[in-house]
């Protein structure tokens, strides 16, 4: 499958947006789905593990594991514009050797990165049509933990997303959002033998945590 919004993404995620969410992350630090992201990798345990994130930006939730213990992190992004404010984070705190960031289409290219310990997708899913291969794409690559957020299947979030694809579509800007169904994504993971252990609500995003079942003895 041909990612129709590659073309869009560059559009949509362009230096404007990379340049403010680093500013945001400087002043602020991590939103609070991001926030609990890192709350629920570190208290699987973080030392010597491994990171994928699919569509991490400018590697906010990365830096934090990086600080927090975590081995080695990879990014993978479709738009090239969040890699100079990422690579000058990553700098400012001397954790150059340890991150890794490739461009590419993770749900068409993914046999060409390692599986990792954890793989997080925040906010990504919705700005991807096909989420069947790049949830299941995700969850394969997944040897520990799988994190996820998505918006939440509500009336205000049909109408904030319908109200952004009519503004694309009068910009003439191919990127749109999709708000696909929340049974039928936590479905792809389910399947691929992750377990759910958080599943929490907010009034936009869901939260959901997957973890792969340990073997017993």
């Amino acid at each position: 499958m041909t990612c129709c919004c590659r073309k869009g993404c560059d559009e949509f995620f362009n230096d404007g947006v990379a340049r403010r969410d680093a500013r945001r992350y400087r002043r602020k630090g991590l939103d609070g789905n991001a926030r609990r992201i890192v709350e629920l990798v570190q208290g699987r345990g973080v030392e010597g593990k491994t990171v994928l994130e699919v569509g991490g930006g400018i590697g906010a939730i990365q830096l934090e594991l990086l600080q927090a213990g975590v081995a080695r992190t990879v990014n993978v992004e479709l738009s090239p514009a969040y890699d100079p404010y990422a690579a000058e984070l990553l700098h400012t705190n001397g954790l150059d050797a340890r991150a890794d960031r490739r461009l590419l289409d993770f749900a068409e290219r993914a046999e060409e990165l390692a599986p990792a310990d954890v793989v997080v997708l925040h906010r990504v899913i919705c700005c991807y049509p096909d989420y069947e291969t790049l949830v299941g794409a995700a969850a394969d690559h997944a040897r520990d933990q799988l994190l996820l957020t998505f918006p939440r299947d509500a009336w205000w979030t049909r109408l904030g997303i319908g109200t952004v694809n009519r503004l694309q579509r009068l910009r003439r800007n191919a990127f749109r959002v999709y708000l696909h169904t929340p049974a039928a994504i936590l479905e792809v993971a389910s399947v691929r033998g992750l377990e759910i252990v958080t599943r929490e609500r907010g009034r936009l995003w869901e939260l959901v945590s997957f973890e792969r079942p340990r073997s017993r003895t």
